[in-house]
């Protein structure tokens, strides 16, 4: 049944911020689905309602009202400790700035997640932090301190954060936004590899070539969504890079 295939929806999401006498309507009646297996970018100006959302469905904030099933679960209806709970067992999150600790190894900080779970030994933890940085490439960099990493490295230590405690859905805020054109497409190619693999990935960005990546782009605008297509000519993540690589093979290696 199609509704199987329901990963999040949500129905009249409303949220409203009070400052003082003022109003702000961050969230106007939104209503969304997103299916298990989608690769969705949120794009939108400042101000525009679409990390509002992100946060609703990351189940980092709560609507003012309006109805959230995530897996037929009722989100709303949950305390904070179920909210949690579903936050680490269900979500992986990938921020702008990484988010690391900075005294800590990259292994160590893809073993956060799993701190506080009692059912993991020390050495299971070791294990899944480890296959996790290895997936994405930085199985030599174990032990590195973020100092000692590259944006874009930093960046896949974060994504193999996001990972360890296989989630069926990543939530993505800007993760290119500090980096260059060619980390982009490294970090870009990572997320679609791992949406061939069957992970939902929810991705805000406000660079329109990162949103080509995406299979769907849906726009913001005044707490509304104004737009929701699929993306018609999608772009490889891998196809771009070996274009980078031809147009630069003159020039050293680094």
């Amino acid at each position: 049944m199609a509704d199987s295939e329901n990963l999040i929806t949500v129905t009249d999401l409303t949220k409203t911020y009070r400052t003082g006498d003022v109003e702000v309507h961050a969230l106007r009646a939104v209503s969304l689905k997103i299916n298990k297996g989608e690769f969705v970018a949120i794009s939108g100006a400042s101000g525009s309602g679409k990390s509002t959302f992100m946060n609703i469905i990351g189940c980092l904030d709560n609507p003012t009202s309006g109805e959230y099933l995530m897996e037929g679960i009722d989100v709303l209806k949950r305390d904070k400790n179920e909210l949690a709970e579903l936050r680490n067992s269900k979500l992986g999150f990938v921020f702008q700035s990484f988010n690391l600790l900075p005294r800590t190894s990259a292994q160590e900080n893809v073993e956060l997640p799993m701190l506080y779970n009692n059912k993991v030994s020390v050495k299971e933890r070791a294990e899944k932090a480890f296959n996790s940085l290895k997936s994405v490439g930085l199985v030599d960099r174990v032990g590195s301190m973020p100092n000692q990493l590259s944006g874009g490295q930093q960046q896949r230590v974060a994504i193999a954060r996001a990972l360890v405690n296989d989630p069926i859905i990543i939530m993505a805020d800007e993760p290119t936004g500090n980096l260059d054109s060619r980390t982009s497409y490294e970090i870009m190619d990572i997320f679609q590899k791992l949406n061939d693999k069957g992970i939902t990935v929810v991705m805000v960005t406000h660079e329109p070539d990162i949103a080509q990546f995406a299979k769907s782009n849906i726009a913001f605008k005044d707490g509304k969504i104004i737009s929701n297509f699929p993306v018609k000519e999608r772009k490889n993540a891998n196809d771009e890079l070996k274009k980078i690589a031809v147009s630069t093979d003159e020039e050293p290696a680094t």
